[in-house]
C-alpha cells in the first residue's frame, strides 16, 4: 500500500497559514508529520511540548569550532512551522526536520549571513523563493491586479478561517506556485534551492520507507512543486553525494517579537508580530479586541480614552474596509481609525500603538533541559539567584553598590560587557550625585546574546571564570597604556580579582617603558576612578595606587617639555589631558612618606607653574601654546595656588602690546575654559580683556575672530548677558557693586521701619509684639480701593 503524502505549502510566520496548517492536521490525521527546518533538531523536537516552552523562540545551531558561524530558525506562536510541531508532539506523532542540514549549510556558506536555508529570515527566504522572478508572493498578486503584495497575500489568505475542506487552500497555493516556477529562469539562489529540495525528497521517501502511511509535510510554498513531482533517486543522490560538513551543535533559545520584525541580520521581515500573534489568538471580534487593547495602552500612558473611543474606532475600521473592498479590517485600516479617533491626529501617539502593539516586546521562554554550554547554565543561575530576569523591552535599573544584591548584580553586568555581552549598559541617572555608591543601568536583551554567550564559552565554564580569561588575554593584546589602565578599572567594577594580577604586571611593565607624556596622561584618570570605585566594593587597590602615583610623578617631570611645540590640534588634545590629570592628581591620596609641600598635587602644582612660564610659541617647533599656558593658569587659580592678583599680571603680561595676538587669543582661550564667572567678580581680569580688545588691530581681530567666538560660546549664558551689561554701562576697569547698582536713590526709612515687627515675629525674637491687623478696606465692584 502506498502512502499518502500530502504537501502543506505555507508561507513562514502567517496566522492564516497556521490556522490552514492547525485545520489541515485535524482533517488528515497523518501518522508522520515533517517540517521544514535543520534535520539536527531532530533530537530536541520534544521540548516543544515542555511546559516552561513559550515562543517566540528559535533553533540557535552554530559550528562547534567557530560559534560566531551561527544560525536561528525562530517560531512564534502564529508560525505554520511551529503548530505543525506543537501537533505532532501533543499527539505522539513522529516529527522530522527535512531542510538540508545545518552542517552542510555552513560548511557551503564561507561567510553565512542570517540563516542560509532556513525560516528565520523571510526576506532571503522570498528573494531564494523567487528563483529569478523575486518575491513570488508579489508576482501573484500583480497577476490578480493588486499592486500591494502584502495586503493582497493578506486578504486571501491571513483573514480567512479555514472552509469545510481544510486542504483546499494548500491545493489552490500550489498549483499557483507551480506555474510561477514553471519556465523562471535561474536565479541566485537556484544551487542551493536544488540542494534543499533534494534532501527534502530524500526524507519523504525515508518516512515511506519506514512504513508510514499518511505524511504530511510543512513547508514553503514555493518548494511545494519541487516535492510533488519526484525525480529518480539516483538524480537527488548524486545532487548530495560529496557535499562538505561542519561540526555543528544545537538547541533552543528565547526570541522576540522585536527581532522578527527586523529585515536583515537574524530578523524574519515581519513587520507586525504582534497583530499577526493578535489575530491567532482571537479568532472571534478580532477587531474589537484590538481596540480594546490600544484603548488599555493609552489610558496607562494617561490619554483620556473612554468606550465610546473604542466603540466609534471599530466603526470606522470596518467602513474603511468595506470602502477598499477588504473582507476584513486590516492592520492599516485599523491604525488609520486609531489615528483619527484615538490619537487626535497624532503620529507621534500612533507611534507608541507600533511600538508597544503592532510590534511588540514579547520574550519567549526556554525550558531547562534545552542543551546549553556551561557559561550559559551559569549565566542562567546567577539571573535567577539575582533577580534579574532578561526582558525585551527596554528598562532602567539603579543599584545601592552598598547592597550586596546591588554589587552582586553589579559585577555581573560588567563581566558580561567585558566578554561584548551588553545586555545592561551603564546609563546617566536621574538623580543627581556625585557619590561612588550609585550605578544606573539601561537593560535591554536581545536575542543575539546568546549566539555571544557561546563564542565567550571558551574562556570559561562561569561567567568570572570566562572575564577572567578574556580580561588576561586583551591585557596581553593591549595596544596602549590608556587600554591597559580602562581594562584595570573594568576589572576592579567587575570585581576579577583573579585577573587583576596578570593585568597589573602587563601595566607595570608597559607603565615603565613608555615615555610618551600623553599616553600617560591617557591612562591616569581610568587608573584613580578605578581607585575610588575599589573604595566602595571593598577591593584592595595598594598596586594600583603605586602605579598611579608613579604615573602622575612621571606625568609631572615630563609635562612641560611635552606641551613644546604643538601645532593647533595637538595642542587642543593636550589640553584635554591636562584637565583629566588635574581631576585624577587632585582625587590621589597623600601617601604617608609624602612630606609637606611634597605630595602629588604638590610635584603637579610645580609643573603647572614651570608650563605657565615657558615662553610663548615663536613658529613652529618651538614654545608652549598660549591655550596650554592659559590653562595653566586657571588651574593654579582654581586651586589657591596663585591669586587673582598675580593670575591678572600674567594676564597682562600676555595681552601686552609686545605679545602676538593669536597666542593671546589662545592664552584667553584656555584661561576661560573653566568657565567666565571669576570675569564678574574680579573687574581687573575683565578691564584687561576688554582694554586688549579694544586695542587689538581691526585686520588682526578679524583672524581672532574664529577664537573667540569659540571661547566665549562656551562661556554661560548668564555670564555672557551680564558681560554684555556691563560693557553697555561704561568702562569695564572698576568694579561696581550689584548690591550698590540696584539700591534705589531714595531709601524711605519710614517705611522700612515699618516691617521690622513683622520680622521679628517671624525670627521669635523675645519681646516682639504682633503687629495690630490692617484695616479693612472693601473694594469697589470695579477693583479699585473705596
Amino acid at each position: 500500500m502506498s502512502a499518502e503524502v500530502t504537501l502543506l505549502g505555507v508561507r513562514h510566520h502567517g496566522p492564516g497559514s497556521a490556522r490552514a496548517v492547525a485545520a489541515a492536521l485535524e482533517q488528515l490525521k497523518p501518522d508522520a508529520v515533517l517540517i521544514e527546518g535543520p534535520p539536527e533538531a531532530d533530537a530536541i523536537a520534544a521540548l516543544a511540548a515542555d511546559k516552561e516552552m513559550q515562543p517566540p523562540v528559535a533553533l540557535l545551531a552554530h559550528v562547534v569550532d567557530d560559534p560566531a558561524r551561527a544560525a536561528f530558525w525562530p517560531f512564534a506562536v502564529f508560525s505554520p512551522e511551529w503548530v505543525a510541531l506543537r501537533y505532532a508532539v501533543d499527539h505522539d506523532v513522529p516529527v522530522r526536520f527535512v531542510d538540508l542540514p545545518a552542517a552542510h549549510t555552513f560548511a557551503l556558506a564561507e561567510a553565512p549571513s542570517g540563516v542560509p536555508g532556513g525560516t528565520s529570515d523571510e526576506a532571503a527566504d522570498a528573494e531564494a523563493a523567487g528563483g529569478g522572478t523575486g518575491d513570488p508572493i508579489a508576482a501573484l498578486a500583480a497577476a490578480a491586479g493588486h499592486d500591494d503584495p502584502e495586503r493582497w497575500w493578506e486578504d486571501v489568505v491571513e483573514h480567512r478561517s479555514p472552509g469545510d475542506d481544510a486542504l483546499a487552500p494548500f491545493a489552490a497555493v500550489a498549483e499557483a506556485m507551480a506555474a510561477i516556477r514553471d519556465g523562471a529562469p535561474a536565479g541566485p539562489h537556484t544551487r542551493r534551492d536544488e540542494l534543499r529540495e533534494a534532501y527534502m525528497r530524500q526524507q519523504i521517501r525515508a518516512a515511506r520507507r519506514a512504513g508510514h502511511e499518511r505524511i504530511a509535510v510543512v513547508c514553503g510554498a514555493w518548494h511545494v512543486p519541487a516535492l510533488q513531482t519526484m525525480p529518480t533517486v539516483a538524480h537527488d543522490r548524486a545532487l548530495l553525494t560529496g557535499l562538505p560538513r561542519a561540526k555543528t551543535e544545537i538547541t533552543w533559545v528565547p526570541w522576540t517579537h522585536r527581532r522578527l520584525s527586523q529585515h536583515t541580520g537574524y530578523g524574519a521581515g515581519i513587520d507586525s508580530p504582534g497583530w499577526y500573534h493578535h489575530l491567532f489568538t482571537s479568532p472571534d471580534r478580532p477587531i474589537t479586541r484590538w481596540m480594546t487593547g490600544i484603548a488599555d495602552l493609552l489610558r496607562a500612558e494617561d490619554h483620556p480614552v473612554s468606550s465610546a473611543h473604542v466603540i466609534e474606532a471599530v466603526r470606522l475600521a470596518e467602513t474603511l474596509a468595506v470602502m477598499r473592498g477588504r473582507p476584513l479590517a486590516g492592520l492599516g485600516e485599523t491604525l488609520d481609525a486609531v489615528r483619527s479617533v484615538m490619537c487626535d491626529g497624532s503620529d507621534v501617539t500612533l507611534a507608541l500603538v507600533h511600538e508597544r502593539l503592532v510590534v511588540g516586546d514579547a520574550l519567549g521562554e526556554v525550558p531547562d533541559g534545552a542543551p546549553a554550554v556551561p557559561l550559559q547554565r551559569d549565566l542562567a543561575r546567577l539571573q535567577r539567584s539575582l533577580r534579574l530576569k532578561p526582558e525585551a523591552a527596554e528598562r532602567e535599573l539603579v543599584l545601592d553598590l552598598r547592597k550586596e544584591l546591588d554589587a552582586n548584580r553589579s559585577r555581573l553586568l560588567h563581566r558580561l560587557r567585558l566578554l561584548g555581552i551588553d545586555w545592561g549598559v551603564p546609563a546617566r541617572s536621574a538623580v543627581n550625585s556625585t557619590g561612588t555608591f550609585r550605578e544606573t543601568w539601561r537593560l535591554h536583551w536581545e536575542p543575539e546574546y546568546a549566539v555571544r554567550v557561546v563564542e565567550a564559552a571558551h574562556w570559561g565554564t562561569t561567567v568570572e571564570d570566562a572575564a577572567c580569561g578574556k580580561a588576561a588575554r586583551q591585557a596581553a593584546d593591549a595596544p596602549d597604556l590608556a587600554v591597559l589602565t580602562g581594562l584595570v578599572e573594568q576589572c576592579l567594577l567587575a570585581g576579577l580579582t583573579g585577573a587583576l594580577p596578570a593585568v597589573m604586571r602587563v601595566l607595570a611593565d608597559r607603565a615603565a617603558l613608555d615615555t610618551d607624556v600623553a599616553h600617560l596622561a591617557a591612562a591616569l584618570p581610568a587608573l584613580v576612578r578605578a581607585l575610588r570605585y575599589g573604595d566602595v566594593r571593598g577591593t584592595d587597590g595598594s598596586a594600583l595606587e603605586e602605579v598611579a602615583r608613579g604615573l602622575a610623578e612621571r606625568i609631572s617631570v615630563g609635562l612641560p617639555p611635552a606641551c613644546t611645540g604643538l601645532d593647533a590640534d595637538g595642542a587642543a588634545t593636550m589640553r584635554a589631558h591636562l584637565d583629566a590629570v588635574h581631576t585624577a592628581v587632585g582625587l590621589l591620596p597623600a601617601a604617608p612618606a609624602d612630606t609637606a609641600g611634597d605630595t602629588p598635587a604638590d610635584r603637579w602644582a610645580a609643573a603647572l607653574r614651570s608650563l605657565a612660564a615657558r615662553e610663548p610659541s615663536a613658529g613652529p617647533a618651538t614654545g608652549v601654546p598660549g591655550l596650554l599656558r592659559g590653562r595653566a593658569v586657571r588651574l593654579l587659580l582654581d586651586d589657591t595656588r596663585i591669586d587673582s592678583a598675580e593670575a591678572g599680571r600674567r594676564m597682562g603680561l600676555v595681552l601686552s602690546p609686545a605679545g602676538a595676538p593669536a597666542d593671546a587669543a589662545g592664552w584667553i582661550e584656555g584661561f576661560l575654559a573653566g568657565g567666565g564667572a571669576l570675569l564678574l567678580h574680579d573687574a581687573a581680569l575683565l578691564g584687561l580683556l576688554d582694554d586688549w580688545l579694544t586695542g587689538v588691530p581691526g585686520d588682526t581681530l578679524i583672524d581672532l575672530l574664529p577664537v573667540l567666538r569659540r571661547t566665549f560660546s562656551v562661556l554661560e549664558a548668564g555670564v555672557r548677558r551680564t558681560i554684555g551689561e556691563r560693557a553697555a554701562t561704561g568702562p569695564l576697569g572698576t568694579a561696581v557693586p550689584l548690591a550698590a547698582a540696584a539700591r534705589p536713590e531714595a531709601f524711605d526709612e519710614p517705611r522700612a521701619d515699618a516691617a521690622l515687627p513683622v520680622l521679628a515675629l517671624l525670627l521669635g525674637l523675645p519681646g516682639t509684639v504682633a503687629p495690630a491687623p490692617l484695616p479693612f478696606v472693601p473694594r469697589q465692584p470695579d477693583g479699585r480701593n473705596s
